[in-house]
C-alpha cells in the first residue's frame, strides 16, 4: 500500500479520474471528508477525493486540539453525543493514531469564581464522565479518573496561577491531538493507501448526484468527474454547493501565548469565564512551549472566507478570562499570534454556542448526500455514516480498527526514504509527529541545515512534498507544519520553504 502523496501522484491521478467513473466523489478533504475517502475505499470502493485547496485547509486545522469525551455535551443533556465522543476518543487513542492522539492531564482551579457548589457539579460530571470512558472500554491506565488535588499540587503542575484564594483544582484527563492538521494528513494518507485519489486544489464549481463540475487551480482546466455517488464534505463551505442544509456557522478564536509566558504548565487548564458560571475557556500548553488559549462561540453572518481573522474583539475577551486565573497578567504583547475557526453548526435558532453539535447526513433532491455538524473527535463517525447513506447495501465500516499513517501496523510511504537502512534514532519531537515514520525522516535531514522555528528541520519539509502532498509553501509552513501560526516564525522560515520546493517538487 503507498501512502504517498506528492505532485506526481496527483497529476496521474487527476488525469485519469477525468477520464474514469468512480464509485464515489467526495468534495472536502477536512478531516470528514478525507475520512469519507478511507472509509469507503477501505470497503472496496473507487474513490475520488477533491479539495479546493489542500489538506486541513478549513476548520480541521483550527481546532482546540482536543479529542474529547464529549462531557460539555453531556451537562446539555445530549447523552448520545457525549456517548459517541467517548467512543471515538478511545478509538483514536487506542487504534487508529496513538501516535497523535494521548491523554493530557486537565485542572480546574478552585478560585473564588468556582464556589463550592459548582465544583461539586463539576466533578459529579467528571465522574459522569469517567462512566462514559468505561462505557466506551478506555482502559483506566489510557485515562486516569478524575480527583481533587490541594492547591500545592496544583500549583506545581501550574505554577503561573494565582495562589491567593486558590482551594485546590479539580483534575481530570481527556484526549488531545499533537497537531489536528497532521492528523487530517494521516487520514488522507491512509486513505490514498487504500486506493482512493486524494486530489488537492481541484475545485467543485458545482455538483450533481452523478458527479461534478471541476477546476484544477493549478492550470486553470475545467472538467467533469463522474461518479456513481456523491458526498458532499466541504464543511463551512457545504452549503454553498447544495440548498439541502443551511449552516449558521460560529467562530472560535483561540491565542497563542509565547513561549515562558505561562511557564512550567504540566496540564492543561479550564479556567472560569467570569459572568457566566458553567462556562470554561481552555488553556493548552503545546511541546514547543507556546501555549494556545481559547475559545469564543461567535455567530458569523455573510460570506464564508478562506482563512477566517480572529477580530480584536475576540482576543480582548480571552485575555480578560485569564485576568482572574494567572498571578502575573496575561497581556497583549503575551499573544504571539491568534487563529479562528468556523464550526459548521446547523441553522437552529438561539444562540450558536447553545447548537447542538450532533452531526447530520442529508439526502438532497439531487442525489448529492450531505454531511455536517459535529466535530474533529468524531470524523470517522461521521464519515461511517455518510458512507452508510451513499451506499446503503455497501460492506460495513472497517475504520474503526484501521491504524492511520504512522501508527503501528498503519501504511507508510513507499519510497526509498522508509527502507531499514540502520542510523541514529529519530528525535523524541519526530516520533510524537511521525510515529513509524520518524526514522524515515530523520534519515532525510542535512546536519548542516539550519533548525527552523520550533525545532522543524528541512527533512520535515522535504519529507511533506515528497509523501505527503505539499505543493506550496502555504502547504509546508500552515499545514504540515505549524509555524506559520505566529507571522515572524513564518516569515523566518519562508526562505528554506521556497528552496526545498524549488529542489524537491519536481
Amino acid at each position: 500500500m503507498n501512502a504517498s502523496l506528492n505532485a506526481a501522484r496527483r497529476t496521474r491521478e487527476l488525469a485519469r479520474a477525468a477520464e474514469t467513473v468512480s464509485d464515489l466523489l467526495v468534495v472536502g478533504l477536512g478531516a470528514t471528508g478525507a475520512g469519507v475517502a478511507l472509509d469507503a475505499a477501505s470497503r472496496g470502493l473507487s474513490v475520488t477525493a477533491i479539495d479546493a485547496h489542500d489538506l486541513a485547509f478549513g476548520t480541521s486545522r483550527w481546532s482546540s486540539k482536543m479529542i474529547h469525551g464529549g462531557l460539555r455535551y453531556l451537562a446539555k443533556g445530549q447523552v448520545g453525543v457525549a456517548m459517541e465522543s467517548a467512543a471515538e476518543r478511545g478509538v483514536l487513542l487506542c487504534r487508529t493514531a496513538p501516535h497523535l492522539v494521548r491523554a493530557q492531564p486537565y485542572l480546574l482551579p478552585l478560585t473564588p469564581e468556582v464556589p463550592g457548589g459548582l465544583a461539586a457539579t463539576v466533578m459529579a460530571g467528571y465522574r459522569m464522565g469517567d462512566l462514559l470512558r468505561a462505557a466506551a472500554r478506555t482502559p483506566r491506565r489510557v485515562l486516569p479518573g478524575p480527583s481533587r488535588v490541594p492547591a500545592s499540587r496544583a500549583l506545581a503542575m501550574a505554577p503561573a496561577l494565582r495562589a491567593e484564594g486558590l482551594r485546590g483544582a479539580l483534575a481530570s484527563f481527556d484526549g488531545r491531538v499533537v497537531d489536528d492538521a497532521r492528523l487530517v494528513v494521516a487520514i488522507a494518507r491512509t486513505a490514498a493507501a487504500h486506493g482512493a485519489s486524494v486530489l488537492t486544489r481541484c475545485r467543485a464549481l458545482s455538483l450533481s448526484g452523478d458527479g461534478a463540475r471541476a477546476r484544477d487551480e493549478l492550470t486553470g482546466e475545467t472538467f467533469t468527474l463522474r461518479a456513481r455517488r456523491v458526498i458532499n464534505a466541504a464543511g463551512v463551505w457545504a452549503g454553498g454547493l447544495t440548498d439541502a442544509v443551511t449552516l449558521r456557522p460560529s467562530r472560535g478564536t483561540h491565542l497563542v501565548l509565547r513561549p515562558g509566558v505561562l511557564g512550567g504548565m504540566r496540564a492543561g487548564l479550564h479556567v472560569p469565564i467570569p459572568g457566566h458560571p458553567g462556562r470554561f475557556a481552555l488553556v493548552l500548553p503545546q511541546e514547543d512551549g507556546r501555549v494556545y488559549a481559547g475559545i469564543t462561540d461567535e455567530p458569523v453572518e455573510g460570506a464564508i472566507p478562506d482563512v477566517p481573522e480572529a477580530p480584536e474583539a475576540d482576543v480582548a475577551f480571552l485575555l480578560g478570562v485569564l485576568q482572574s486565573t494567572f498571578a502575573t497578567p496575561v497581556t497583549r504583547e503575551d499573544v504571539a499570534g491568534a487563529y479562528a475557526g468556523l464550526r459548521p453548526l446547523l441553522a437552529a435558532d438561539g444562540r450558536t454556542a447553545d447548537l447542538s453539535r450532533r452531526h447530520a447526513v442529508v439526502k438532497g433532491s439531487d442525489g448529492v448526500v450531505t454531511v455536517v455538524g459535529g466535530k474533529l473527535t468524531t470524523y470517522r463517525r461521521m464519515a461511517r455514516d455518510a458512507v452508510d447513506a451513499a451506499f446503503p447495501g455497501a460492506a460495513p465500516s472497517r475504520t474503526s480498527r484501521l491504524p492511520l499513517t504512522g501508527a503501528p501496523g498503519g501504511p507508510r510511504a513507499a519510497s526509498p526514504d522508509t527502507g531499514a537502512r540502520p542510523g541514529p534514532p529519530a528525535p523524541s519531537r519526530l516520533t510524537a509527529r511521525y510515529g513509524s515514520e520518524a526514522a524515515a525522516v530523520h534519515r532525510l535531514a542535512d546536519p548542516d541545515a539550519e533548525t527552523l522555528p520550533l525545532g522543524v528541520t528541512t527533512a520535515e519539509l522535504v519529507w511533506a512534498v515528497r509523501h505527503e502532498g505539499a505543493l506550496d509553501a502555504g502547504d509546508l509552513l500552515d499545514r504540515r507544519t505549524r509555524i506559520g501560526l505566529v507571522a515572524q516564525d513564518r516569515a523566518a522560515a519562508l526562505p528554506a520553504a521556497e528552496r526545498v520546493l524549488r529542489e524537491h517538487l519536481g
